[in-house]
C-alpha cells in the first residue's frame, strides 16, 4: 500500500516514475535550444538539428532586445545586442521566416519558445505564422497562387514598396513553406469565412510551448519589463484566450527553475521555488474564475539538471508534489495531476577551461535525465562558456543524446532507475526538503509575500555564493578547472571557431 501511494508504476498515481505507462515512440525527448542572429539564420540552426529526425522539437532562444521588447535599432545600448545569444524576432515576418519549412500543425513538430515579458507579442507572432502556414496550404491546394500573388502585388503596388522576402538560400530541408504570405496576412487574401475556419482548426492542433512566467523573472533572470501585477493578468488573459479557443496542445506557461539554478540556487531550492511558483500560478487563475481542470493540463515545467545527486530524483519528486496537490488539495482531474516537464544540462556547469571535459558533464547530467522518464531534454554544447555554439559543437551535443537512446542498452529500458535504495531514499529526502522550503516560504506571506522581501533572490545569492567559494578553494573538486589540471596549468584556450551574432 504504501509503495502504491508513494511510488507506483509510470502512468499511475503519484507518477513518481514517469507520467505516461511508456516511452513515446518515434519521438526521442530531444529538444535542442536555437538562436543566434536572424531569423534566417536560425531557421537554418534549426533544419540543421532538426534533419533527418522523425520529430521536429525546436526550442527557440531570443536575443536580449527582444526579451527586453525593444525593436532593433542603432541606439548603442541595442546595436551591438542584436542577434546575440540569440534569435531577433521583432515582427509577424520575421516569425514566418524563423519557423518556415516547418508544418506547425504537424503532429510530430512543436515549438518551445524561451520569452517572458512580452511573451504574449511573441506568442501572437507564433500562432499567426502558424495560421497563415495553413492558408499558404489552403491555397496551394484550391489552385489560389495566381490570384493571391496578384492581390498581394496590388497590396505592395500601393504601398510603393517591394514585397518581403527570405533573405538568402533557404537551407537544406526547408520545403519553403510559410514564406508565401510575407508581408501579409490570410484574412487579407481569402474569404473571411474561410479564413476563421482555418484558424480555429489550427489552434486546435498546434503543438508548442510559451514561457511566460513572470515569476521567475522577478526572482532570478530579470528580463521585467512589465510590474509583475500587470505580467500576472497577461498571463490570466492568456490562458483564458486558450480555454476559450479549445487550444489544449499548447503549453500558456513553462514554469522554470532552470534560470533559478542557473543564477546560483542549489537543486532544493530551484525545485522549491519553481514549484510554489506554479501553486501561485494555479491560485491566480483559479481567482480569475477558471477551472482547474481547465488549464492545469496545460501548465509545463522547465528544469536544470547539474551533477549533484539531487538532481537525479529532480523530476520524481517534482511529480509526486504536483500530483499530491492537484489531487488532494485542488481535486484536478488526471490529466491535470500529471507534471510534465523540458530539462537542460547545465550551463553553470560548463567551464572554460578543459571544455572539451565538459562533454563528460552534459552526458551525465542527460543520463540523469533520461532515466529519469523526462518529457524533453536539451543537451548544452561543450563551448557554451566561451561563444555561441557551433554546428560542431551542436552535433556532438546532439549525438550524447542520440547515443544514449539509440545505443545504451539500460537506456531501452522503460523505466530503469525505480526501486534503486539510493533513488527512493533520494527521493523521501528531497521531497521533504522541498515541503521546509514551503514552510519558510508560507511563513512569509506566500510567493508574493517573499518576493516583497527578496527572500527568493536573497537565498538564490547565497548558495551562488557558496558554491563559487567552494569552486575557488576546492572543497569542491572540477575536474580541469582547480584540480587535475594540465601540465600547463589547463588555461582557458578559445575553440577553432567562434561564434557571434555578427559572424
Amino acid at each position: 500500500m504504501k509503495w502504491n501511494l508513494q511510488e507506483n508504476v509510470p502512468g499511475e498515481f503519484p507518477f513518481a516514475a514517469g507520467v505516461f505507462p511508456f516511452k513515446r515512440e518515434g519521438e526521442d525527448p530531444a529538444r535542442m535550444f536555437a538562436g543566434e542572429g536572424g531569423p534566417e539564420r536560425t531557421n537554418k540552426r534549426f533544419h540543421y538539428v532538426s534533419f533527418g529526425l522523425p520529430a521536429k522539437r525546436l526550442s527557440t532562444a531570443f536575443d536580449s532586445v527582444t526579451l527586453y521588447g525593444e525593436n532593433p535599432n542603432i541606439r548603442p545600448d541595442i546595436y551591438g545586442k542584436i542577434g546575440n545569444s540569440g534569435v531577433s524576432i521583432c515582427t509577424l515576418d520575421d516569425a514566418k521566416k524563423l519557423y518556415s519549412g516547418f508544418d506547425l500543425c504537424n503532429p510530430s513538430t512543436s515549438v518551445s519558445m524561451t520569452i517572458n515579458g512580452p511573451s504574449a507579442t511573441i506568442c501572437a507572432f507564433f500562432m499567426n505564422a502558424a495560421i497563415d502556414q495553413q492558408c499558404e496550404k489552403y491555397i496551394i491546394e484550391n489552385g489560389l497562387e495566381q490570384a493571391v500573388n496578384e492581390k498581394i502585388d496590388k497590396i505592395y503596388a500601393d504601398k510603393k514598396i517591394e514585397r518581403p522576402k527570405y533573405n538568402g538560400a533557404l537551407p537544406e530541408g526547408n520545403n519553403g513553406l510559410g514564406l508565401f504570405l510575407l508581408g501579409v496576412t490570410g484574412d487579407q487574401v481569402l474569404p473571411i469565412e474561410v479564413y476563421e475556419k482555418i484558424k480555429t482548426n489550427t489552434l486546435i492542433q498546434v503543438r508548442g510551448t510559451v514561457q511566460a512566467d513572470i515569476l521567475k523573472e522577478d526572482q532570478a533572470q530579470n528580463t521585467c519589463i512589465f510590474s509583475t501585477e500587470f505580467s500576472l493578468k497577461i498571463m490570466g488573459d492568456m490562458q483564458a484566450y486558450f480555454i476559450k479557443n479549445k487550444i489544449n496542445n499548447f503549453y500558456s506557461v513553462s514554469i522554470s527553475g532552470y534560470h533559478i539554478a542557473e543564477a546560483g540556487a542549489n537543486p532544493i531550492s530551484q525545485l522549491a521555488f519553481t514549484l510554489s511558483n506554479g501553486f501561485s500560478f494555479i491560485e491566480y487563475y483559479l481567482s480569475r474564475g477558471m477551472h482547474i481542470d481547465d488549464f492545469a493540463p496545460n501548465l509545463s515545467f522547465f528544469f536544470s539538471n547539474g551533477i549533484d545527486p539531487e538532481y537525479a530524483v529532480i523530476g520524481r519528486v517534482a511529480r509526486k508534489i504536483w500530483a499530491k496537490a492537484l489531487k488532494y488539495f485542488y481535486k484536478g482531474n488526471d490529466r491535470s495531476q500529471k507534471l510534465k516537464y523540458h530539462i537542460q544540462t547545465s550551463g553553470r556547469s560548463l567551464h572554460a577551461q578543459e571544455i572539451d571535459f565538459n562533454d563528460i558533464r552534459t552526458t551525465l547530467q542527460a543520463l540523469y535525465a533520461i532515466y529519469d522518464n523526462c518529457n524533453s531534454l536539451h543537451t548544452n554544447a561543450y563551448d557554451e562558456a566561451i561563444t555561441t555554439p557551433t554546428e560542431e559543437s551542436v552535433r556532438r551535443a546532439m549525438a550524447i543524446q542520440l547515443i544514449i537512446n539509440k545505443e545504451l542498452g539500460l537506456a531501452k529500458n522503460e523505466n530503469p532507475i525505480q526501486g534503486a535504495f539510493i533513488i527512493e531514499e533520494l527521493t523521501d529526502l528531497v521531497e521533504e526538503a522541498v515541503y521546509q522550503e514551503f514552510d519558510r516560504i508560507t511563513e512569509r506571506g506566500g510567493v508574493l509575500g517573499a518576493m516583497e522581501t527578496m527572500y527568493q533572490r536573497s537565498k538564490i545569492q547565497e548558495e551562488s555564493m557558496y558554491y563559487e567559494m567552494q569552486k575557488h578553494t576546492g572543497e569542491l573538486p572540477l575536474i580541469g578547472v582547480n584540480t587535475f589540471l594540465s601540465s600547463n596549468g589547463s588555461p582557458t584556450i578559445l575553440p577553432q571557431e567562434v561564434i557571434r551574432s555578427t559572424t
